[in-house]
């Protein structure tokens, strides 16, 4: 339509067109002709605006179709929005529903999860806080566990541990490889006792992991060495007072009649001095006899006394003491009681104390010191006495006593015949010797009763070093709590 009317109008104000309706305006003089051109114009001007109204009419006509159509199409849109807007109603409470079952199993599995979490954290508590050595290891001997008593006593951290070679990160253990393949073909539980005579006591159990998607053994390592010792400190000390109770009775058995014996020599020396012919050879012998065997007397008399002291001091509590006044009252005791087979007496070996200032008291048993500290006194006098026999050398016992890092440390040396490097690894075991039965020797080197005493009834230390040709020393520390 707007074509046709520009085309209309094109018509119209073309030249050829115009120049022909100048013609008709004009009159014959030529001068323009205004009624004609009025007219022409309003008729020009009539067409316009009925053309005009013709368009207007045909575009609300052509209008209206389009709005019904276009409201029929807005009828079909509101109907599929509808449509659709009803499936995405379903489609959204179906969603709801299943957001709202998914929100309550990812509660469910949030609360299943915790409670895992919080029993694998309980677990591995217990694991950590168990007062056992635990490791757990896979078929490859690859650490799977190391809890924190292990980490205590390896000083080797959970860190530094897990994933590693269990034999390359911790070499000291006394479980073998072979022991771990073991239980595994076994399938059983398997306990190994490992211990070190007065030092430490284990008891080593491994359990094989059974219907784990992982095989492997765990090791449970329990430190029973106070068990032991406790037990075993009560089983000496039954015996050690069974011990005294006998010393207490044979002391008085024979005490009796040695005092007699005593008594005897002494009046028979006495009558001798006063005998006018007591300036004989053969009085003289018996005199000299007589008083030799009355000296023997009082050793034996100070050894029972020593034996009746030992017997009624046994048991009870430990007493806070002056070490200087025991070692002192010991070595006084040693020169009346300690004569080696060779003869040689204790009394003639040159004794040197030294003492450390301000030395505090320390708790312990008396009268078990001082037998600890006989036997070693004896063990340095026949040692003296088989050296000395041969190369003639003054005989010398030092003894010196100090405070160090909370312990006492008490030194006794002396310069007879040492012992061997193969002695010193068995002179603290019960009845050893290196001597012949012939010989009575070996009783003064039978050291494991002190050294039980030192170690296990005092928690202390009892060590020796020795050179043949030198001497030997023996360390003993006390701890002072």
């Amino acid at each position: 339509m707007k074509k046709n009317l520009l085309y209309i109008i094109f018509l119209i104000f073309s030249f050829p067109v115009n120049a022909g309706m100048i013609g008709f305006l004009n009159d014959e003089d030529g001068h323009t002709n205004w009624q004609h051109l009025a007219n022409w114009s309003g008729g020009i001007f009539i067409i316009l605006l009925s053309i005009t109204g013709i368009m207007l009419f045909l575009s609300r006509r052509q209008a209206r179709h389009s709005n019904i159509a276009l409201k029929e199409i807005t009828t079909q849109l509101e109907e599929r929005v509808l449509e659709r807007t009803a499936t995405l109603d379903q489609y959204n409470q179906l969603l709801k529903d299943s957001n709202r079952l998914l929100e309550g199993e990812i509660t469910q599995h949030k609360t299943t999860t915790d409670r895992l979490r919080s029993s694998e954290t309980y677990i591995a508590d217990i694991l950590s806080s168990m007062p056992l050595m635990l490791i757990s290891i896979n078929k490859y001997g690859k650490i799977t566990r190391w809890n924190q008593k292990t980490e205590s006593i390896t000083g080797i951290s959970s860190a530094q541990a897990l994933g590693k070679d269990l034999w390359k990160t911790y070499p000291a253990i006394t479980v073998t490889p072979e022991q771990v393949n073991h239980v595994q073909t076994q399938n059983q539980a398997e306990t190994i006792k490992h211990s070190q005579r007065g030092q430490y006591h284990f008891d080593i159990t491994i359990y094989p992991l059974r219907e784990q998607e992982e095989t492997g053994v765990v090791l449970l390592i329990n430190d029973v060495t106070e068990n032991i010792l406790t037990a075993n400190m009560l089983v000496q000390r039954d015996k050690m007072s069974s011990m005294g109770e006998l010393a207490s009775t044979m002391a008085h058995d024979i005490n009796f009649p040695l005092q007699c014996i005593l008594k005897d020599i002494d009046s028979s020396i006495a009558s001798l001095k006063k005998s006018e012919n007591s300036t004989s050879k053969g009085l003289k012998k018996i005199e000299e006899n007589l008083t030799e065997a009355g000296q023997r007397g009082q050793q034996v008399s100070a050894i029972i006394n020593n034996l009746l002291d030992f017997s009624v001091s046994r048991g009870g509590k430990k007493q806070s003491c002056s070490m200087q006044e025991i070692i002192n009252e010991t070595v006084e005791l040693a020169r009346k009681v300690i004569t080696s087979s060779s003869g040689l007496k204790f009394s003639d070996i040159k004794i040197e104390c030294e003492f450390e200032e301000n030395l505090p008291q320390i708790p312990l048993f008396s009268s078990e010191i001082k037998q600890v500290i006989l036997s070693l006194l004896r063990h340095s006098c026949y040692a003296i006495s088989e050296n000395h026999a041969a190369k003639k050398l003054e005989s010398l016992i030092k003894i010196k006593v100090m405070e160090c890092y909370d312990a006492l440390w008490i030194k006794i040396q002396h310069n007879g015949l040492g012992v061997s490097k193969e002695e010193q690894q068995f002179i603290f075991e019960p009845f050893f010797t290196n001597q012949s039965t012939k010989s009575d020797y070996h009783s003064a080197k039978r050291l494991s009763f002190s050294y039980f005493i030192i170690t296990e009834q005092h928690r202390g230390q009892l060590a020796i070093t020795s050179d043949i040709n030198v001497g030997t020393t023996f360390h003993i520390q006390l701890p002072l709590s």
